[in-house]
C-alpha cells in the first residue's frame, strides 16, 4: 500500500478515509486544506469520482482485512494522522428494513483499525440512531474502546441546516483525539437564514420527467407512470397524498397500516428545507422528492446540489455507463460535503491549537 502515496502539499495534516464512498467527507476536508492520502472501500463505482475529485487514490479493499500496519502505510511521516469515516449507517437507521442487518458490525472494524493503527484524530459520521441500536451497546462500547486508549471523545447530534446544509436532517458526529478534546466549530446559520431548497436547485434547466438535460447527463429525473403524474400535479408544495382525491391514494395508504406513512408522494417547497436525501431520492413515491413546482422526482443533480457537493464535483467519465440506482444510492450515502467541512475546519483549529 505504500506505493500509494503521493507529494505532499498541504501540511495540517494526512488523511485516510474509511468507506469513502464518492468522497464527500474527503472533499471536506481537502477544501480545508488536509491531504487526503486515500480513500478506502468496496464499492468500485464509487472510484472514478472519489480520485478526480480528491486528487487521492482509491483503495478496492474490505476492511475486515484491513490492518492498522496497512492503514499506516499511507500516513505522511512527521504529520498527523487523521483517520475519518462514516460506518455504512442503513442498519442504524429508521429508514432500513433490515434491523439486523450484519453491516453494523462494520463500526466494530472501524474500532479496531483505530486500535491497531492509534491516529492522533480519529473522525466518524453516522446517522442518531446508532445511539440507541441494539439498547445503546453499540456505542457505548465504541466510546469505551476510545477512552481506553487514551482519546479525548466530543460528539454532538447535529441539524444539518445549522451548518448550511438545505436538509431537515440530523447526524452523529464524534470527534476524538489524543491531545485534547476538539470540539465541532458552533454552528454557522440560524433558522432566520438557513438555506431552503430554492438557494440550491432553482437556477437549473427545467426538465420532464423521463427526460435528461443536454448539458448535463446527471440533470435527468426519473420516468413517472400515468397514475403518479397525475398523483404529483395534484400534490401542492409541503402537502401530501391524504390532500388528493381518494382514487389517487395508493391502495396501501388507505390501510390502517398505511394511513401514518405521510412522508412519501410529496413535493419539496421552495422556501423550506428539503427532506433527508436518502439513497433512493430519485423516486417521487419514496419521499418527499418531488419537485417544487416541475411534475416530476428531483434530478440526480439536484440531490448532489441538495448534498452540497459543488456543480463541477465529477460523478462520471464520458466513457462510464451508469445507473440511476448506482448514483442514487453513492449520492444518497454520502457526508454532505458542508458537513464535512465544518468537521475538518474544526480539526483543523484543534490541531493548530494545542
Amino acid at each position: 500500500m505504500s506505493s500509494f502515496r503521493k507529494k505532499a502539499s498541504f501540511n495540517k495534516g494526512t488523511v485516510v478515509d474509511l468507506f469513502c464512498g464518492v468522497g464527500g467527507l474527503s472533499y471536506g476536508f481537502l477544501k480545508e486544506g488536509f491531504e487526503v492520502v486515500a480513500g478506502i472501500d468496496t464499492d468500485t463505482s464509487c472510484q472514478y469520482a472519489f480520485e478526480k475529485n480528491n486528487h487521492s487514490k482509491f483503495i478496492n479493499w474490505d476492511i475486515s482485512g484491513l490492518t492498522g500496519k496497512m492503514v499506516n502505510s499511507l500516513f505522511r511521516k512527521g504529520q498527523p494522522k487523521i483517520l475519518i469515516g462514516c460506518a455504512p449507517c442503513q442498519p442504524f437507521s429508521l429508514y432500513s428494513q433490515k434491523k439486523e442487518d450484519g453491516k453494523w458490525m462494520l463500526l466494530e472494524q472501524f474500532s479496531r483499525i483505530i486500535e491497531e493503527s492509534k491516529p492522533d484524530v480519529l473522525t466518524m459520521e453516522n446517522v442518531p440512531r446508532l445511539i440507541d441500536f441494539k439498547k445503546g451497546q453499540l456505542f457505548q462500547d465504541f466510546i469505551q474502546k476510545l477512552e481506553k486508549q487514551k482519546y479525548e471523545i466530543s460528539w454532538n447530534i447535529i441539524f444539518c441546516p445549522d451548518y448550511g446544509i438545505p436538509q431537515s436532517r440530523k447526524r452523529l458526529v464524534l470527534i476524538a483525539s489524543k491531545n485534547k478534546k476538539i470540539e465541532l466549530i458552533p454552528p454557522t446559520h440560524k433558522p432566520k437564514n438557513y438555506p431552503h431548497v430554492k438557494d440550491f436547485i432553482e437556477y437549473l434547466p427545467k426538465i420532464n420527467a423521463g427526460e435528461q438535460c443536454s448539458k448535463d447527463p446527471l440533470h435527468r429525473a426519473a420516468g413517472l407512470s400515468k397514475e403518479n403524474l397525475k398523483r404529483i400535479r395534484s400534490s401542492k408544495p409541503g402537502g401530501s397524498w391524504r390532500e388528493w382525491d381518494k382514487e389517487l391514494v395508493a391502495e396501501c395508504h388507505k390501510k390502517e397500516s398505511g394511513k401514518t406513512y405521510s412522508s412519501v408522494y410529496g413535493r419539496m417547497s421552495w422556501d423550506d428545507l428539503a427532506p433527508t436525501i436518502t439513497t433512493q431520492c430519485y423516486g417521487f413515491g419514496n419521499g418527499r422528492f418531488g419537485h417544487p413546482e416541475q411534475d416530476r422526482a428531483i434530478s440526480l443533480r439536484e440531490a448532489a446540489l441538495l448534498q452540497t457537493f459543488p456543480k463541477g464535483y465529477k460523478f462520471l467519465s464520458d466513457k462510464q455507463n451508469w445507473q440511476t440506482i448506482t448514483l442514487g444510492r453513492q449520492i444518497g450515502n454520502a457526508v454532505p460535503v458542508k458537513l464535512a467541512r465544518a468537521i475538518a475546519k474544526s480539526i483543523a483549529i484543534g490541531l493548530r491549537t494545542k
